[in-house]
């Protein structure tokens, strides 16, 4: 037998064993079954979170993964794709792609019993555009007849579909007031609100008349913040108070593998963390080759071996908003390059390295401050002083964020923001120069950039726009008008009688529908 013919048996040999392996698992687990309640303990912070007037509203719930007690007209799935949930079809009205048609799921209703119709949807974006940045591009919606909804963008987006499934942009009941759709917390999801206690916890109850009938299989589920509080949140868990914990401190992860009757489940990517680059009069970010040496000094592979453990719960990023998950993202071909960095800094003046401002973040994720205790040594070896600090969650976003009138001296901050992983139509719109977190980046490079991006969104083609968008993360790469170093792959953890609780890329995309308990 030839070595190429034994090759090719063994593969085969170790894929047969492999689906083996798979079916007897998916043999040995237990058939689903209806019943009992599922309380888990979120971990990453909420800069949104409601007091007794809001927290029912989707943008205000204790941990925002509002798919526990509303729907979108579409669900981006765990591998990032695009699946219809309270849409029955997507699609645009001509070539223009400016103007999308949307059929409506029928027989859907509201948790208070009404059906929900093409004039729910209009009425509840309404409210989205006004309020949710991706929605923005929606100029006016118009309702053809109960089951067909019109939307009127201001441009054409090839990739509009994604938008209708943002987790801020699910369906309410209309209400003639605006401002009040929302606040009474009903939705169609699964589950109903039925008790809360804002930023700390909320409960809820199978929705008897769901439309994905035969769904959920839990009574009950209760969400717990736990942000900020790793050791008590794994206590809560030992001692049983909690099923499951959302987004884990990553040094939790060897000593959990070890948890008796315990399953850590990762997601394919996650949240990664955007260090904001001022460009406010006398910043020294007004110099793109301060910004760029300061990239690439950042040792990103040992980031993510240090933070992380490793490439399976971690991924470098390539200051881009895109994650490494994404099919559409470019890998850095030289993560770190030091040679680059003292270079770079000796063309802007700065031979004997350079003190850069305090750079400021906040524990929103548990392992935030060695992520940029590692930076801050990282830099160091390209001559780069990086002072950082560590600033309170609470009322950080306002802090960082400053004031867009830049006569008033209070600029935006040398900081850090956290961003999930979405598609390049929303992730790479988010470099904007309008955006704090591009740092209000400005000049040639931004505006080739954006124009770019408006190619992009009239290309209707995915082979074609990939391209375009690979070209855009180059310039991103060149100009570093942010800086995205790695991501966290998102782990939760759960007991092992708890079954089909899926994680996802974006956590506040996980549903709910098909978990159950076999004790």
């Amino acid at each position: 037998m030839s070595d190429l013919a034994r090759r090719h048996l063994l593969g085969a040999g170790a894929a047969f064993l492999g689906a083996l392996d798979a079916s007897l698992a998916q043999a040995q687990q237990p058939s689903p079954r209806r019943g009992g309640a599922l309380v888990y303990a979120q971990m990453s912070g909420n800069r949104r979170g409601g007091d007794a007037s809001n927290s029912r509203h989707p943008y205000y719930m204790v941990d925002l993964i509002t798919r526990s007690a509303y729907n979108t007209l579409a669900w981006v799935d765990e591998e990032l794709k695009l699946q219809l949930e309270l849409a029955t079809r997507i699609a645009p009205a001509d070539d223009t792609l400016k103007v999308w048609e949307v059929t409506i799921r029928e027989g859907v209703r509201f948790h208070d019993g009404r059906m929900m119709t093409a004039r729910d949807v209009a009425a509840s974006f309404e409210l989205h555009r006004r309020r949710n940045f991706a929605s923005a591009q929606i100029q006016r919606t118009e309702v053809v007849n109960p089951t067909t909804i019109r939307f009127h963008l201001d441009a054409g987006n090839s990739e509009f579909p994604f938008v209708l499934a943002e987790y801020d942009c699910v369906v309410m009941p209309a209400n003639p007031d605006i401002d009040r759709i929302g606040l009474e917390g009903i939705g169609t999801g699964p589950f109903r609100i039925t008790g809360n206690d804002p930023q700390r916890r909320m409960s809820f109850e199978r929705f008897e008349d769901y439309w994905r009938q035969g769904f959920p299989y839990l009574d009950r589920l209760e969400v717990v913040n736990r942000e900020g509080q790793t050791e008590a949140a794994l206590a809560g868990y030992r001692a049983r108070q909690f099923d499951a914990m959302l987004n884990i401190d990553p040094r939790l992860i060897r000593q959990m593998e070890r948890e008796p009757q315990t399953d850590l489940v990762a997601a394919a990517s996650g949240d990664q963390a955007v260090i904001i680059l001022p460009k406010h009069p006398g910043s020294a970010f007004n110099d793109a080759r301060i910004r760029r040496a300061l990239s690439a000094a950042i040792d990103r592979e040992g980031l993510v071996r240090i933070v992380y453990g490793g490439t399976r719960w971690g991924w470098v990023g390539n200051d881009s908003h895109l994650a490494a998950a994404d099919p559409m993202f470019v890998a850095p071909e030289r993560p770190r390059d030091l040679a680059l960095a003292r270079r770079l800094l000796a063309e802007a003046g700065h031979p004997n390295g350079i003190t850069l401002p305090t750079l400021y973040y906040a524990p929103q994720w548990p392992e935030m401050a060695r992520y940029f205790q590692f930076i801050q040594e990282s830099v160091r070896e390209a001559g780069i002083t990086l002072p950082i600090e560590e600033r309170p969650n609470d009322g950080y976003q306002r802090f960082r964020m400053g004031e867009l009138d830049v006569s008033r001296g209070n600029w935006h901050k040398f900081a850090y923001t956290a961003v999930g992983p979405r598609n390049p139509g929303i992730s790479l719109f988010r470099m904007r120069p309008a955006n704090n977190e591009s740092g209000y980046w400005s000049g040639p490079a931004a505006d080739r950039y954006m124009a770019l991006y408006a190619r992009a969104m009239l290309t209707a083609e995915a082979a074609a726009r990939r391209a375009i968008y690979a070209e855009m993360q180059a310039i991103l790469r060149e100009e570093a008008p942010a800086i995205l170093p790695a991501g966290r792959n998102n782990v939760l953890i759960k007991r092992n009688t708890v079954h089909n609780l899926r994680n996802h890329p974006q956590h506040w995309s996980i549903r709910w529908d098909d978990v159950y308990r076999s004790a």
